[in-house]
């Protein structure tokens, strides 16, 4: 069992910066990947950032130069950097995780494991 909490997501104007995190806990050995995603109102949930124990990292094209993911092992700790906010950025974002192998997918139902979800609101 594989325990996500995250934190991080607040209201912030357009143009603004966010780090969200996301404490992994549980059984979290060998190869993994984990990702970001989000969920806006009334939208499927889609792939934002994602990253293996390598420290590969892939990049949804939508936030590709402005977000930034990024992981403290030491910490187990998942980290995603958010600059240039836009209000279409705004979404429930959820840490989500695949341990056991280090290969990685964008589609949402590759991860069997996910926090609560935190909220970003970003506002014009």
């Amino acid at each position: 069992q594989v325990q996500l909490v995250e934190s991080g997501g607040v209201s912030v104007q357009s143009g603004g910066s966010l780090r969200l995190s996301c404490v992994a806990s549980g059984y979290t050995y060998g190869g993994y990947c984990m990702g970001w995603l989000r969920q806006a109102p009334e939208k499927e949930r889609e792939w934002v950032a994602g990253i293996q124990s390598d420290s590969r990292t892939s990049y949804a094209d939508s936030v590709k130069g402005r977000f930034s993911i990024s992981q403290d092992k030491a910490k187990n700790t998942l980290y995603l950097e958010m600059n240039s906010l836009k209000p279409e950025d705004t979404a429930m974002y959820y840490c989500a995780a695949r341990f056991g192998g280090d290969l990685c997918s964008s589609s949402p139902r590759w991860f069997p494991s996910w926090g609560q979800g935190t909220q970003v609101t970003v506002s014009s």
